[in-house]
């Protein structure tokens, strides 16, 4: 696949992430809240990092939400414009149902910069994407913020992608030599794991 491929996926599949409605969303991230409630890593973990849906991706107020009813620490990425990695802010429920955040440059929201943790403090990473393919490589939105920050920790944390079904796709994905893979892939019709990070 070349980078020309490559960009014409990222668009088709933007486009189609926009054009999903409330109720298909809703559907998506109810299928996805569902299965993950029964998974090891997510039942195990105290340190969670989870995005804030901007663009489309699977909706993560379920998510959160029980982190925060199960007293598990819920930590949002925030960009590091020194060196693009990402770092972890933990916020707590009230600052997550007042919508204390900011907005960045990209469009979505970020948590206030005060106490941000290493992406190695983290027990669980909950991902967004464009795709995976059948070996669990991910592609995201070209800004490579997710891969420069877990080359940094490559045995921790439990890496989950949330997709779109339509985002899994039969073909390889090309890889680059920073390309970062995930552990599993969640979308409403499956849970998949990949290489040997079983439960």
């Amino acid at each position: 696949m070349t980078s020309t491929h490559l960009n014409l996926l990222r668009r088709q599949l933007r486009k189609r992430r926009h054009q999903l409605n409330r109720y298909q969303q809703r559907q998506a991230e109810q299928a996805c809240w569902q299965k993950l409630l029964y998974m090891p890593q997510f039942q195990h973990a105290q340190h969670i990092g989870v995005y804030l849906n901007a663009f489309g991706e699977i909706a993560t107020r379920q998510i959160i939400m029980t982190c925060f009813k199960q007293h598990k620490r819920v930590y949002l990425p925030l960009i590091c414009e020194m060196n693009q990695h990402l770092h972890w802010q933990p916020i707590t429920a009230q600052q997550y149902l007042q919508r204390r955040f900011s907005r960045h440059r990209l469009g979505m929201q970020q948590a206030m910069a005060h106490r941000a943790a290493g992406i190695q403090q983290l027990d669980l990473l909950i991902m967004p994407l464009l795709a995976c393919d059948s070996t669990g490589m991910r592609l995201g939105m070209g800004g490579g913020y997710y891969d420069r920050s877990l080359s940094q920790a490559p045995q921790h944390p439990f890496r989950l992608a949330l997709a779109h079904d339509f985002q899994v796709l039969q073909q390889s994905l090309p890889q680059q030599p920073w390309d970062q893979a995930v552990d599993a892939l969640l979308s409403p019709r499956q849970l998949r794991y990949f290489h040997q990070r079983r439960p």
